[in-house]
């Protein structure tokens, strides 16, 4: 941020993603495909971005091949201003050993932050889907004097052991307590039914952060986790902050995408979330210029409708053909869909091919998979349910170029 603090980002990019199996079999979580041509990871970065910091590390670990090959091919910043955003592996520079925690990967990268010499550093997370303009939480940090300031969203109180969830003290800023994924936690004054869960957004004043890595590392009892572990810490110091995502607005939001904040970690959420991108007056707005989400586009024609083909209520990327009938769908690049075909309330990753009268509802396909002719998936719920992975909601998900019987 040329003529103002100095910021470095981090961007935590190394998680499994157990839950969002059988997408995360081959690769880590930010690479899976969201919304047609995006990775989870493009929303993280492209909020830094938007935001003015540009300089960025994103640590990964899991997987990470599709991974730092889109963050290479993608991302590419001018090096003539010193901008960059860089994928940076596991360098196991304390010893043979892997991240033990998201706090240890930081730990592990100090190099970075001692390259760097930031005023600040903001550690963001890379697999919610959401836009945010950070200048305004760095705004608030450096007014404040706080140590960390941790983005938090009003949810209902009975998700909070899905989050981290902080309760504020009575000036509403302050941080009086971080409870990880508690069952019962406080309610919030005056909403009862509401309580703050932890985006797992953060800003550090960088001194603060890399003492508190380093007393961290010396306890063995530490989970070694930026929510877990240093949060708490910072938070028992009396220098951690709230910042109220309710009051960051980005341009061209709209009332009804305001505030919209996703953490797509089970297949229900990813799919409940690719739901909201589709109506006519979507709930998130991928048709935001003025604070647009990037990627790569790839070198593909425009999607192509023959022999009759129709789609209503759906996102068809470039390279798609479809010959059949698409409905309240999301299509990434290269999806071809014949004649006679119906895809209804499903996602289809890059390449997805729906033979000739074959029927998709309510699926989510990883790339590469081939529907064979009059094959149905999500019509026969026992039968689904012996063949593919089924979620608690009954969306039916298939991995990469997995067989379809």
């Amino acid at each position: 941020m040329r003529g103002g603090p100095s910021v470095l980002g981090i961007v935590l990019a190394g998680g499994e993603g157990k839950r969002l199996m059988p997408l995360t079999a081959d690769r880590a979580k930010p690479a899976v495909t969201f919304g047609g041509t995006y990775r989870l990871v493009d929303f993280a970065l492209s909020n830094l971005v938007n935001g003015d910091i540009l300089r960025i590390c994103v640590l990964t670990q899991y997987k990470s091949h599709s991974l730092d090959r889109h963050v290479t091919t993608t991302w590419r910043m001018s090096s003539l201003l010193g901008n960059y955003v860089t994928p940076v592996p596991a360098q196991q520079r304390l010893g043979p050993r892997w991240y033990s925690g998201s706090a240890d990967a930081i730990l592990q990268s100090l190099n970075l932050v001692h390259d760097e010499q930031p005023d600040y550093i903001a550690v963001f997370g890379a697999d919610h889907v959401y836009r945010m303009d950070p200048r305004q939480m760095l705004a608030q940090h450096i007014e404040s004097g706080a140590g960390v300031t941790v983005a938090g969203i009003r949810v209902p109180r009975g998700e909070a052991s899905q989050f981290g969830i902080i309760t504020p003290a009575r000036d509403g800023t302050r941080i009086d307590a971080f409870l990880e994924k508690p069952t019962d936690p406080p309610p919030l004054p005056g909403t009862p039914n509401q309580v703050f869960a932890s985006m797992g957004n953060y800003l550090f004043t960088s001194k603060v952060l890399v003492d508190a890595l380093t007393t961290d590392a010396e306890d063995a009892n530490s989970a070694h986790d930026m929510g877990g572990s240093i949060v708490p810490m910072l938070t028992e110091r009396g220098v951690a902050q709230l910042y109220d995502f309710d009051g960051n607005h980005v341009p061209g939001e709209t009332d009804r995408d305001h505030g919209y904040w996703r953490d797509v970690g089970t297949l229900d959420a990813y799919y409940e979330a690719h739901m909201d991108l589709i109506s006519d007056a979507p709930v998130f707005n991928l048709d935001n210029r003025r604070w647009p989400i990037y990627t790569h586009p790839g070198q593909l024609p425009p999607a192509k409708f023959c022999a009759g083909g129709i789609a209503a209520e759906s996102i068809v990327s470039p390279g798609c053909v479809i010959r059949g009938q698409v409905t309240r769908s999301v299509l990434s690049p290269g999806v071809v869909v014949e004649d006679g075909a119906v895809v209804q309330g499903s996602v289809l990753h890059d390449n997805v091919r729906v033979g000739r009268g074959a029927v998709v509802r309510g699926g989510v396909l990883d790339k590469n998979v081939e529907v064979p002719v009059g094959a149905t998936i999500g019509v026969n719920p026992g039968r689904d349910a012996e063949l593919y992975t089924v979620s608690k909601s009954g969306v039916i998900a298939l991995g990469k170029g997995q067989s379809v019987h």
